[in-house]
């Protein structure tokens, strides 16, 4: 750790594997539980001349910085007050004008003499023959399936396997070779860091998700391997090992009790993954930023197993967008969000906070407000206090309003339909049209055709792609050979 690293650090927060002391004259007794602490785990980071001030951490130096030194380092190695000595990695700092110094523990233990790496270390960059002594499975299995999810049955071939073997930072990188192949967004990594310089939401949601399986499945299970599972419309991926805590604890900004500290730690401080407890929570925002649906979780404690399912769906569908423009009411991006989901999902199915929390709100108490405002407009129902669902004459209504939309060709439409030559981009389509604004045409002229299902996007799991196109379908064909389009203004 060098100096702006330390600074960078002391402006965030204390972690498990970060712990400051101010040890201005002396060291303090509380220390060597840190030192015991970090041990028994995957290690750490002790800083000395650190105090901390209206919840801020600060350099407040040593003042005595040699003698604080040898007195610590002279216990650990004497093996005074541990039962064992510790070897750490010292060094020392000037901050305007003051003396700081760190500690460090990584993964490497001292047994009889020898230098020997823990588990941990030898899970994440062992040779493969000893990976396999604690560890008598693969580490993952990944399967590319070109069939949508439904269609799907599990005595059909995938199309592209591989079972990982290898230490837990080779797996990843296998992984990543492998996303790179069909990823939405063509990327190369940084050698030195295995991340990418860009980070768009599909990467960061894929990355957060496939490092949660690596470092959170149970090692400790000697048959059940994890898999990830990548289908035309969706990604499952399986782990054996439940999380510790509940769903909605897992949408919280707080670091979370885990089954590895050790891995968590390890992909974190290299930068791979985001700060502890922020994981999940990266993984639906940047979903959600992409206007698909929530990630599914199925987390059972009585088997042992944790699910999590990235769904290639839209959550704002062209029949839904229409439909709430015709309700007449002003809705917020998240009230508008949270309608589509109650929409969306099949009668009976509730609604809670915790599903709301999932469209990217952050707090328990503003998905109540937005979900309280809905109830005002007669838009949802309360079923009880922490869940709802869509009223059923809405139901209806909207059932109507997307059947009506499919069959509805307005004169705009047919202008559309007349420039269609082939697969044509969004705004190939708009120049033949002539039209200047971009917002007029999609929706007068674009958001329509779709709803009435006369041309379909290229890449419909993927909306948002810069290489979406829109082709006619068989509807779209036969409605323009039927007829000549209607004179309209555009």
């Amino acid at each position: 750790m060098n100096r702006d690293d330390l600074l960078a650090r002391l402006h965030g927060f204390e972690w498990s594997d970060f712990e400051c002391k101010k040890a201005s004259r002396g060291v303090p007794d509380d220390a060597y539980k840190t030192v015991a602490a970090f041990a028994n785990t995957a290690g750490g980071w002790l800083v000395f001349g650190v105090s901390e001030h209206n919840c801020q951490l600060e350099v407040t130096g040593v003042d005595e910085p040699d003698r604080v030194q040898n007195d610590f380092l002279s216990t650990l190695r004497s093996g005074q007050k541990l039962n064992q000595i510790i070897r750490v990695e010292e060094q020392r700092y000037s901050i305007d004008g003051k003396t700081a110094f760190t500690h460090h523990w990584n993964y490497i233990t001292e047994q009889q003499g020898q230098m020997l790496p823990c588990r941990a270390g030898v899970l994440l960059f062992g040779q493969r023959q000893y990976v396999e002594q604690p560890l008598p499975r693969p580490v993952l299995d990944y399967q590319r399936i070109d069939t949508a999810f439904d269609n799907w049955s599990a005595d059909q071939r995938w199309h592209d396997r591989y079972v990982f073997e290898e230490n837990i930072f080779s797996t990843w990188r296998g992984l990543v070779a492998r996303y790179m192949r069909i990823a939405e967004h063509p990327f190369s990594l940084d050698p030195a860091t295995l991340r990418r310089n860009d980070d768009p939401p599909d990467y960061v949601a894929f990355r957060e998700a496939a490092i949660n399986l690596l470092v959170h499945q149970d090692y400790g299970d000697p048959g059940r391997k994890a898999a990830i599972k990548l289908f035309t419309d969706r990604t499952v991926f399986w782990n054996p090992g439940d999380a510790f805590p509940a769903t909605a604890a897992l949408l919280e900004p707080t670091e979370k009790d885990v089954r590895n500290p050790a891995l968590v730690k390890a992909f974190r401080r290299i930068g791979l993954s985001d700060q502890a407890g922020t994981g999940i929570r990266a993984i639906f925002r940047n979903w959600h930023e992409l206007g698909r649906v929530p990630p599914q979780i199925r987390n059972d404690k009585a088997s042992k197993e944790f699910e999590l399912v990235l769904v290639n769906k839209p959550l704002l569908t062209v029949a839904m967008q229409r439909f709430r423009q015709s309700l007449g009411v002003n809705l917020t991006p998240e009230q508008a969000d949270v309608l589509a989901l109650a929409l969306e999902r099949p009668e009976g199915m509730r609604l809670s906070l915790t599903d709301i929390r999932a469209l990217g709100i952050s707090t328990t108490a503003h998905a109540k407000l937005v979900a309280g405002h809905l109830v005002e407009q007669q838009l949802l129902e309360p079923v009880g206090e922490t869940q709802f669902q869509a009223p059923d004459a809405l139901r209806v209504r909207f059932a109507t309003a997307a059947e009506r939309a499919t069959e509805q060709v307005t004169g705009e439409v047919w202008r559309l339909l007349a420039v269609m030559t082939s697969d044509m981009k969004r705004a190939e389509i708009q120049l033949a049209l002539g039209l200047k604004h971009e917002d007029h045409f999609r929706e007068a002229y674009l958001l329509p055709a779709l709803a009435a299902n006369v041309i379909a996007m290229t890449q419909p799991d993927k909306p948002r792609s810069s290489k979406q196109r829109y082709r006619l379908t068989e509807r779209g064909t036969a409605v323009l050979a039927a007829q000549q389009p209607r004179d309209t203004v555009p």
